[in-house]
């Protein structure tokens, strides 16, 4: 338990950082490395309560470049799908949430000709709110489809990482409401103790500000260009290891 616990802890911090720094990437690798250490359902509830506050906090040190009408329609969206998913019977499993990991980043290489999609636009917003949130509680991840509306937009590289850290934790609330009650159960409490889960979340904080001072150094340049690589190469591998899941 407390090699668990440190693992999940350090990794809280440095891919905390790696969120701080291109709003995105740190939850999917995260996500992976609690599916790898714990039983899905777990997982996906604990990274809930971890990320949510970890975007919370990265959405209160950049909020006055928030754009709040975009999230006004996005969180429209996002609690129609959490009624919608309420009244279904979903089991996750461990193989479901790498293909999940695995899968996504290949919407980043969508050509913008097919989608383009623009934030600002309530339609696009309150339809990326419904999707995204879905995607959130079956793979505990949906960073590459918000990415997606922020494609065309005019938006700042302050403004996309402030804005989507509402949408991120928009998607997390979903997770602690549909899964928080797991986080109650006996395997929650004899994978990792409270007090991990807490120090847990001070590391996601403290990274999401280590992130930010890096934000401020890079170029607008840096930051687009770098987004799609890191995502990708993050995928590939989640994607290897949902194959050696189904092989096994």
């Amino acid at each position: 338990m407390i090699q668990t616990s440190l693992l999940i802890i350090v990794a809280a911090f440095l891919t905390a950082i790696l969120s701080g720094v291109f709003g995105m990437a740190g939850g999917l690798v995260f996500m992976g490395v609690l599916a790898w250490l714990l039983p899905a359902g777990v997982a996906l509830a604990l990274h809930g309560v971890i990320q949510f506050a970890s975007n919370l906090w990265r959405a209160t040190l950049h909020r006055r470049h928030i754009v709040w009408p975009v999230l006004l329609w996005f969180g429209l969206g996002a609690a129609v799908s959490v009624g919608v998913f309420s009244l279904l019977v979903f089991a996750p499993t461990r193989f479901a949430v790498f293909l999940g990991l695995g899968l996504l980043p290949i919407l980043v290489w969508i050509p913008e000709r097919w989608l383009r999609l623009d934030a600002a636009n309530r339609g696009h917003a309150v339809g990326g709110g419904f999707v995204s949130t879905g995607l959130s509680l079956v793979s505990g991840v949906s960073g590459p489809v918000t990415d997606l509306l922020f494609v065309n937009s005019s938006l700042t590289r302050h403004q996309v990482v402030a804005t989507k850290a509402v949408m991120q934790a928009i998607g997390h609330a979903s997770k602690i409401i549909v899964y928080g009650g797991v986080l109650l159960g006996s395997a929650a409490r004899a994978a990792i103790p409270l007090s991990a889960t807490a120090i847990a979340i001070l590391a996601s904080m403290a990274g999401i500000m280590v992130g930010g001072v890096i934000l401020d150094r890079i170029s607008e340049a840096h930051f687009r260009a770098s987004r799609r690589w890191i995502v990708t190469i993050v995928g590939l591998t989640f994607l290897v290891q949902a194959a050696r899941l189904a092989a096994a």
